[in-house]
């Protein structure tokens, strides 16, 4: 069977929307696949405050969000596919995380289904994380499923985005797990200095690592645990921004300091060759620490697949969703079972 899927991923980072459109040739266990085009819709400073809003507005306040956020993803999904001339079965978006709390049984991502097939015109798949969270799983990550059927040539798949996470097999079942926030404290620290980001890593190569606050990191009961927990906001808001704002130390002497802490933590993590992606692996001083600390590849691959991967993953799970297969798996999340998830919004081609 052959789908043409744009797949719509909104990170932690508020980059911006990612676009993907995707073919997938699946015959059997087997499953082909290509990124024909894409590109990544940079928020607004407007935007992103909208989005940041959300974290403390009202019911109301929320609900309202949500249906606006899908409004405007609907509307850039259709633009793209305009100016594209794309074939589209179908969308599948992630959505954007403003609440990840499974602990208490709760996960939110706003960019309502209904409102976006609206203004995109085709139909959607969304909300792929709520059937895992009420299954008694972590809701997270979703990607590793994607990372076995497309990327099972590496060892690891390793993709450092808002967050760094890995996945890879073991005694045949997919483990995945979140490592430690990563672009969403260096774009943190960046925007101490008025800079939206760390291009190349040049500020933290310029800086001096501070043995005593890279302890203070690396000494946090997260990577001391066996018990590896799906990472949100809330964990970064409790646990990393009180270390920062409480300690003297100058801005790039602080992202040399987080960097060293990130590449420390990956390091750890990584027991084979493996395949870098996400915003992070652009880090050109991020991916020479990395290197400098482990004996294993890590290869970088096309600039796409940098890029795209994670909605090139979403819209794997909502192929997945559309055939009713499993696309969210128990070994990863800590569910009570392996699901099928994700919500579908039809749209009718009258």
């Amino acid at each position: 069977m052959f789908y043409r899927v744009l797949g719509l991923m909104s990170g932690t980072s508020l980059d911006g929307l990612d676009l993907a459109y995707c073919y997938f040739d699946i015959d059997g266990d087997k499953c082909k696949y290509d990124i024909i085009c894409a590109d990544t819709i940079a928020y607004s400073p407007q935007m992103k405050d909208f989005i940041l809003a959300c974290e403390h507005c009202d019911a109301q306040g929320l609900s309202y969000a949500d249906y606006r956020l899908g409004e405007y993803f609907g509307t850039k999904a259709r633009e793209f596919i305009e100016v594209n001339k794309l074939e589209v079965d179908f969308i599948a978006s992630h959505g954007q995380t403003i609440f990840h709390q499974p602990s208490k049984g709760f996960t939110t991502q706003i960019g309502n289904i209904s409102a976006l097939a609206s203004k995109a015109r085709h139909t959607v798949v969304g909300d792929f994380r709520a059937m895992d969270v009420a299954l008694g799983g972590q809701g997270a990550p979703l990607v590793p499923i994607g990372d076995k059927l497309l990327f099972s040539s590496y060892a690891n798949c390793l993709n450092l985005g808002g967050f760094s996470n890995i996945s890879f097999d073991k005694d045949n079942e997919r483990i995945a797990f979140d490592i430690c926030p990563t672009n969403m404290v260096l774009n943190y620290i960046a925007s101490m200095m008025g800079l939206p980001y760390d291009k190349d890593g040049e500020m933290a190569r310029q800086g001096r690592v501070d043995e005593l606050f890279l302890n203070a990191f690396n000494s946090l009961p997260l990577y001391n645990s066996n018990e590896r927990q799906s990472l949100g906001k809330e964990w970064v808001n409790e646990n990393i921004f009180p270390l920062i704002n409480n300690y003297p130390i100058e801005p790039k002497d602080l992202m040399a300091t987080y960097l060293d802490h990130i590449t420390t933590q990956l390091a750890k993590n990584i027991c084979g060759d493996t395949l870098l992606t996400g915003g992070g692996a652009k880090n050109k001083f991020l991916v020479e620490s990395l290197r400098s600390k482990t004996t294993y590849n890590i290869i970088i691959p096309d600039e796409l697949t940098i890029d795209y991967k994670e909605a090139l993953i979403f819209a794997f799970l909502g192929v997945r969703r559309m055939r009713g297969e499993i696309n969210c798996l128990k070994s990863v999340t800590k569910a009570s079972q392996d699901s099928c998830s994700g919500v579908v919004a039809y749209w009718n081609r009258e």
